[in-house]
Parts: structure tokens; C-alpha cells; sequence
């Protein structure tokens, strides 16, 4: 189903969080929430590129594994994009 996709990006972020700090961590928890609420009801184009856009801002000041854990929920949420119309 299209919104465990959105659910694997929430996830991905939850665990970026354990090895984030700071400010960074709390942008994380809060997209990874976001998500997590969005697997269950859906979301649009312009909803998932904000987040994206969050997402590239965050993973540009992110070690390795956190950068690794954002591509990887940044795949999820692209791969969910590719299953709703519009844009």
C-alpha cells in the first residue's frame, strides 16, 4: 500500500534521530511525526516537497548515518509521490 511508504520515511527519520543532536534532532522528530500522521490519512505534492525541502536543508548539516537515513526517507517519500496524480 502507498502510505507504508510514508511510514518507512517516518521510520527512517525516527532513527536518524537517535544519532542526531540539537536542533537537528528536533527538525527530524518533527518531520518524522509529520509523516507518521500522513501514512495514515495521505498527503498531497506540495505537502511532500515542503518536506522534502526541510529534508535536503537538514541533511546538508548531517553527519553520515543521518544523512543516509534522510536519502532513504527522502526514497520513500518519492516512491509515495509516484503513486498519487497531479504534479
Amino acid at each position: 500500500m502507498p502510505h507504508e511508504r510514508l511510514e518507512s520515511a517516518s521510520e527512517e527519520l525516527h532513527a536518524a534521530v537517535e544519532s542526531a543532536d540539537g536542533e537537528q534532532r528536533d527538525r527530524l522528530e518533527r518531520q518524522a511525526d509529520q509523516l507518521a500522521a500522513l501514512a495514515e490519512t495521505g498527503a498531497d505534492h506540495g505537502r511532500l516537497a515542503r518536506h522534502e525541502n526541510t529534508l535536503r536543508e537538514v541533511k546538508t548539516k548531517a553527519d553520515d548515518d543521518v544523512a543516509a537515513r534522510i536519502a532513504a526517507a527522502m526514497d520513500a517519500i518519492t516512491a509515495y509521490r509516484e503513486t498519487i496524480e497531479g504534479v
